[in-house]
């Protein structure tokens, strides 16, 4: 199995064509999309319907689950941009996707940790910094799962691990938000340093995984000029450095 992993579009169109492009080259059995794919400024509906036309295997992220069930009150301002772009259809589809999927009996897929779609699965925060998490940590969030490659998304921190029991674990990182700031578990910021689009391949070797975390450039200036646009110079910044401003 030849495994192409994304994760994190957030309606990051050109982004999202520059990797399946690449994943064409790399020669992919399969795709999976591990969540928040349409949360943002940019374009909602097209990375919806560009997915759906895939037929990639889609996870829910928590900002899936937030525009489905969070009224306009409690909406941030990319969420209910998202919601006020989507049609009929593409909330039907949403409703379909988990945030956990097994993909088969040594293949688990979740956008944060099997349990939730809120926590990091391999990276803690404390006082407004966000760091590797210990091996501890990682094996108090897998419990007694027992698969032998686990992928998480969420952080948009690109990261491979092994578990104490000796499990690969992959976060691809972002597709197309490469910096933003958070609130939960505390106020912190995530900051990858580079304005380039991330997933990873991953493939089977025996009884093992080859792991291979991609950076791909595209044209970002145009979805920041697209966030600047739409009133969202934090966006902007951050599609054009890999940093929060």
């Amino acid at each position: 199995m030849k495994l192409a992993i994304v994760s994190d579009i957030h309606g990051n169109l050109a982004a999202l064509e520059a990797v399946a492009a690449d994943i064409r080259r790399q020669g992919a059995d399969q795709t999976v999309n591990l969540g928040d794919s349409l949360s943002g400024p940019l374009l909602p509906l097209e990375t919806a319907q560009f997915l759906m036309a895939q037929g990639w295997l889609s996870l829910a992220g928590n900002h899936e689950r937030q525009i489905l069930t969070q009224g306009p009150h409690r909406r941030g301002a990319s969420d209910d941009y998202a919601h006020s772009r989507l049609t009929p259809k593409e909330f039907d589809w949403l409703r379909t996707l988990s945030h956990c999927v097994r993909l088969s009996p040594v293949v688990l897929l979740c956008h944060g940790t099997p349990d939730s779609d809120l926590e990091y699965l391999l990276d803690s925060v404390s006082h407004g910094r966000v760091y590797a998490a210990s091996a501890e940590e990682i094996q108090a969030r897998i419990g007694a799962e027992s698969a032998s490659l686990i992928a998480c998304g969420h952080s948009h921190i690109a990261r491979s691990l092994r578990s104490l029991a000796g499990q690969c674990l992959v976060n691809p990182g972002s597709v197309g938000l490469p910096a933003y700031t958070d609130v939960y578990p505390g106020p912190h910021a995530v900051e990858t340093g580079s304005p380039d689009a991330r997933y990873a391949i991953v493939e089977s070797s025996g009884e093992d995984w080859i792991v291979s975390l991609r950076s791909v450039p595209y044209d970002f200036k145009s979805m920041a000029h697209l966030a600047r646009a739409r009133g969202r110079p934090e966006w902007e910044h951050a599609l054009l450095t890999g940093y929060v401003p």
